[in-house]
């Protein structure tokens, strides 16, 4: 309309189709037809002041009729949009409902036309530039399409994931291939792209994968376990994207793209016989992508993550991340929790209870509610036990602390018998444990009779030779029975000095003539 403006201003001056059309810049057949709808609209120069753009053009260029929209039913897009929402929807299939309901109705095209300016209307097509400070953001993501490691022997090819970091102000790229997408494979490539980049960002940004998110809530997603370790011993939080909303991590999608371009073609031909050549080639590559510059803006990618992002970041930790899995378990009456083929005790006020079990490389950390509440070497043998004496009930600590040394003293305060009956019955064990038991029977017999008693009943059991609990005790019975204690030692020698009764089971001397 500027230009029409311009065209019946110069003609109103007097210059000539042609000089018009030269000056504003168009040719003369198109002036000429300007100036005939001007003519038939009855427009001339000057333009009244209330005329604008608008009112011009609809004066000069009035749109063909059109069929009246009270002719067609107008679809309800608001319902359209939610709909689309929902998993398997698509315009076209709503467009058919529409259709078969208003026969008359919008075609499918014009359908597609209508809602997309409603969309407009409505402020759904406008995006959110997204700004990333120096040092804030890492995104992280699993690019969609595998590379191929062949086995030397077979020959079989064995599709293999290129995981794809990029830092959100610089741009900065870290690809590398792992065997799987699980946890030790996803960790693993993290604690790589840290210390490939030196430093740490404030805010990792992965997808609401598995090995990332457990529950992926819009508000308050809940983090895998193993995630939330590695989180905080970086010291940096998650902010996973929304689902179904790509856009949250539109810097490492373009990063995946890239990476799908630039280095899956370039190796597209290249037969790679381990994940350690394929590495190579790939970091070779990425270090390309890094330092050209940039096609709209000066700088590279080093450039900018040296000047903005290093200084700005996190350092790395002094220690670096080892994966390590979680696991429930439950508290035995032992006071331990069973876990990968090995025991570990807590305190015994928890039996029963389900604890938290963090196993790594070489320690194995119980907790409850957060709270640490043990920490063990691993066992280095299938079902090992790990016990802290401190977990024990006191009972069983008192009963630790008993040693053969300990009970002998008890003794020798009772009296030199007793001390040589438990001293004589040692040689008899093949147990330390066989021996303990014994010799705290023998004790207990003081309590239940007397220490006078006992020494009388040992001074017998050392005349006998016969020196169990057992025997003691029978002689113990005795005495308080009435029998002499001298006495019934000598009816027990009697008794085994004695010959054999005859009897059939008995062979006798002529057997063996």
């Amino acid at each position: 309309m500027r230009k029409v403006r311009e065209i019946l201003r110069l003609r109103a001056s007097g210059l000539t189709d042609r000089a018009v059309a030269q000056s504003v810049g168009c040719a003369r057949s198109t002036v000429q037809e300007c100036l005939k709808r001007a003519r038939e609209a009855g427009v001339g120069w000057p333009l009244p002041e209330e005329v604008d753009d608008a009112a011009l053009e609809a004066r000069l260029y009035p749109r063909a009729p059109t069929v009246a929209a009270a002719e067609f039913a107008e679809p309800d897009f608001a319902y359209v949009a939610r709909e689309l929402t929902r998993k398997h929807v698509t315009r076209r299939q709503l467009w058919r409902e529409y259709f078969a309901q208003h026969p008359n109705g919008l075609r499918y095209t014009a359908f597609c036309v209508r809602y997309q300016r409603w969309r407009a209307t409505t402020g759904a097509e406008v995006t959110l530039a997204q700004e990333h400070s120096p040092g804030e953001a890492l995104f992280v993501d699993y690019g969609g399409d595998p590379a191929y490691v062949t086995d030397p022997q077979t020959g079989e090819q064995r599709a293999v994931w290129l995981f794809v970091a990029a830092w959100g102000f610089s741009h900065w790229l870290y690809v590398e291939a792992t065997a799987t997408q699980q946890s030790p494979d996803w960790l693993a490539a993290h604690v790589n792209a840290l210390e490939a980049a030196g430093c740490v960002p404030r805010v990792l940004v992965p997808d609401n994968t598995a090995t990332a998110v457990r529950r992926a809530l819009r508000y308050d997603p809940e983090l895998n376990p193993t995630y939330r370790d590695l989180a905080e011993h970086y010291g940096l939080a998650v902010l996973p994207a929304r689902p179904r909303k790509p856009r949250d991590k539109a810097k490492v999608e373009s990063a995946v793209l890239i990476a799908q371009r630039r280095v899956l073609a370039a190796l597209r031909d290249t037969v790679f016989f381990s994940l350690t050549e394929l590495n190579t080639a790939i970091t070779h590559i990425v270090a390309q992508i890094n330092a050209e510059p940039f096609q709209k803006r000066p700088g590279s990618r080093n450039e900018l993550f040296e000047r903005y992002e290093r200084p700005i970041a996190q350092a790395l930790p002094a220690r670096r991340y080892e994966y390590a899995s979680w696991h429930r378990s439950l508290v035995h009456r032992d006071h331990h929790i069973e876990v990968d083929r090995g025991y570990y005790s807590v305190p015994y006020t928890l039996i029963g209870q389900r604890m938290d079990v963090r196993i790594g490389a070489h320690l194995v950390e119980i907790f409850q509610r957060g709270a640490l509440i043990a920490a063990h070497a691993r066992v280095e043998r299938p079902y090992q036990r790990r016990t802290i004496e401190a977990h024990r009930p006191p009972e069983h600590r008192a009963y630790r602390a008993l040693g053969f040394d300990r009970l002998l003293d008890q003794a020798s305060k009772i009296g030199p018998n007793t001390a040589a009956v438990l001293a004589k019955q040692a040689l008899g064990k093949k147990h330390l444990g066989e021996t303990i038991r014994n010799a705290q029977g023998i004790l207990r017999l003081a309590d239940d009779f007397s220490p006078q008693a006992l020494e009388n009943a040992a001074g017998a059991a050392l005349q006998l030779g016969a020196f169990s609990y057992r025997t003691l005790r029978d002689l113990l019975q005795q005495a308080r029975g009435g029998t002499d204690t001298s006495q019934r030692s000598l009816s027990l020698q009697t008794e085994s000095a004695a010959t054999p009764s005859e009897h059939p089971n008995v062979r006798g001397p002529d057997y063996f003539h």
